[in-house]
């Protein structure tokens, strides 16, 4: 019987991995040789040109940087935020805590739909802004009910310390239970980080200027158009001299090339918090 559970874990590990795996071993061959199939489990002819015209394309390095500052202060302002909206629905002196409580989770189940929420995000003056990215889904109802469970179960002594000391609630929040909320925050910003960073379909929405276009975007606009007949279409003579000599580069390559741009930054982050991952998870689904 073990055996056979390991056998299936080996098996489902195996198919997680190797379309990732795949996409690097494409991405590191010639992509000429690619064309002609085969290439499985390690590049037949390892070429790193497809990596060199991926950086060497202005639009990819701003759309790398665009998203690495929406997942940087997405992440942190969405914590943040959420916290501190969690932290006042635990307080039993909130006028009104049920209500706001279930309006909140009504909107876990119900929505306005994607044109009330453009015309909204249109109204706000959003469109084209790079505050598009952060503030619709500044608060997460999800978030803010495990941090509130995880701040309902932390002993009430501290706050009252915290008070008989002259603390005010903004003072106990940051000096006492955000400090305590490590593992926690570290769970829920992971989540969101990796929300931030995977997010293309909004920008394709609200972002009409391709310098505000996140990496993800790029990459799939780069996998559903023929990328290198708009660059031979755009260049010049002496451009396009220089690109027959990047014979090794196809379509294809160049895309998975860029995925694993796209993909490997933000699978970095996981083993620095792996550690959070078990005792977060689990806090947050406690019921008090």
């Amino acid at each position: 019987m073990m055996v056979f559970i390991y056998l299936l874990l080996i098996l489902l590990g195996f198919s997680t991995f190797y379309p990732f795996w795949n996409g690097l071993v494409i991405s590191l061959n010639n992509g000429m040789d690619t064309a002609l199939g085969g290439i499985t489990f390690w590049p037949r002819v390892w070429s790193f040109e497809n990596y060199r015209v991926v950086f060497q394309d202005d639009r990819i390095s701003n759309a790398f940087l665009i998203s690495v500052l929406r997942t940087v202060v997405g992440t942190i302002l969405s914590v943040l935020c959420t916290a501190i909206f969690a932290y006042g629905m635990t307080k039993k002196e909130l006028i009104g805590r049920k209500f706001y409580m279930l309006m909140c989770v009504v909107t876990m189940y119900f929505g306005g739909g994607l044109i009330p929420t453009f015309l909204v995000v249109r109204g706000l003056g959003l469109m084209n802004s790079f505050w598009v990215f952060i503030i619709p889904g500044l608060i997460s109802v999800w978030n803010m009910i495990i941090f509130r469970t995880f701040f309902m179960g932390l002993p009430g002594g501290l706050e009252e310390s915290a008070k008989i000391d002259g603390c005010g609630n903004w003072a106990t929040f940051f000096r006492i239970i955000l400090p305590l909320s490590g593992p926690v925050i570290a769970t829920l910003g992971l989540f969101t980080a990796v929300a931030h960073w995977n997010e293309w379909f909004l920008p394709s929405i609200y972002i009409t200027n391709e310098k505000l276009l996140p990496i993800q975007s790029m990459l799939q606009q780069i996998l559903s158009t023929n990328i290198m007949t708009e660059q031979m279409s755009k260049l010049d003579s002496a451009a396009q001299s220089r690109l027959e000599t990047m014979k090794s580069v196809t379509t294809k390559s160049l895309s998975m090339a860029t995925m694993m741009v796209a993909t490997l930054p933000i699978i970095a982050v996981y083993p620095f918090v792996q550690k959070y991952f078990v005792k977060g998870v689990m806090v947050g689904s406690l019921k008090e």
